[in-house]
């Protein structure tokens, strides 16, 4: 009796067809014990289109490491319910080359400005200079809606207080983080006066409050919205005040903007990745 066939090779209990690796039924049982030892994963289709336009860009494969990373992400921030509030979101970091750390996750690409491949690091992200060094996310403040907004870095080396790490808008109208100080729309900002580090998070989902995370504290503002404005979103700087005195020389590895968000499920997603991609980097 045939029972299986492997290329033109029978087995049975009396065909016992040999190759130079044995017979046929031990080179199934290899087979089937070797393809037990792999784990094959499916990936998520906006995962995998963000993967391949990144190895495009490096002109490089990403380690499977990295890519599983990228992978879990996508499909965790899908099952949280935020992954349509993230509206323009990029990972600074994973990617083999500066060009293709710039490719957005979601949304428009970043515009570079003076950023060169040595401020760039695969697991600590983008590294600012404080003086000329900054991105436009080319998204609009105004895109969101009035009470409907989330600004979101991460940083790997501390933003100083008196600098932009990520800013929107002027005075009342403006949404980000001022070393610590929120603003959210706002005549009145946040209290604070301190470097930022780690996670940061601020999101408006009603006219009167503003949840947020920073320096690992976690807390609510009341603080009633009053406008929108129309200049773009920038990273490092502010996109009005332009002078090198106002621009960051910390880290940053990921930034988000978009409607409103549950801080608490984004801050565990990014800082998953992040060290995700520092063990699969050697």
């Amino acid at each position: 009796m045939r029972r299986w066939r492997l290329n033109s090779g029978y087995c049975g209990n009396t065909d016992q067809r040999r190759t130079k690796a044995g017979t046929i039924p031990m080179l199934k049982q290899y087979i089937e014990r070797d393809l037990g030892a792999f784990e094959f994963t499916t990936f998520d289709a906006d995962a995998l289109v963000y993967i391949t336009a990144v190895e495009t860009a490096d002109a490089q494969t990403l380690e499977t490491g990295v890519k599983d990373a990228i992978n879990t992400f996508v499909v965790g921030c899908k099952a949280d319910g935020i992954w349509d509030a993230m509206k323009a979101t990029c990972i600074l970091a994973g990617a083999r080359t500066l060009t293709g750390a710039l490719v957005p996750l979601k949304g428009t690409a970043p515009s570079n400005a003076n950023f060169v491949s040595a401020d760039y690091n695969r697991k600590t992200g983008l590294l600012g200079n404080g003086s000329t060094k900054y991105l436009d996310s080319n998204r609009a403040e105004n895109l969101d809606p009035l009470n409907s907004i989330h600004t979101v870095v991460y940083l790997t080396a501390a933003t100083a207080a008196g600098k932009f790490s990520i800013y929107g808008g002027d005075n009342a109208n403006a949404t980000g983080f001022y070393g610590d100080i929120i603003y959210s729309r706002s005549a009145t900002p946040s209290s604070g006066g301190a470097s930022l580090n780690g996670f940061a998070g601020m999101s408006r989902s009603g006219a009167s409050t503003v949840a947020f995370i920073k320096n690992g504290a976690t807390g609510t503002l009341t603080t009633a919205s009053v406008g929108r404005n129309t200049t773009t979103f920038n990273l490092f700087r502010s996109p009005t005040y332009t002078a090198g005195t106002y621009h960051s020389s910390g880290r940053m590895a990921f930034y988000s903007i978009g409607e409103a968000i549950d801080l608490a499920l984004f801050n565990t997603r990014v800082t998953n990745l992040i060290n995700e991609y520092s063990a699969a980097i050697a």
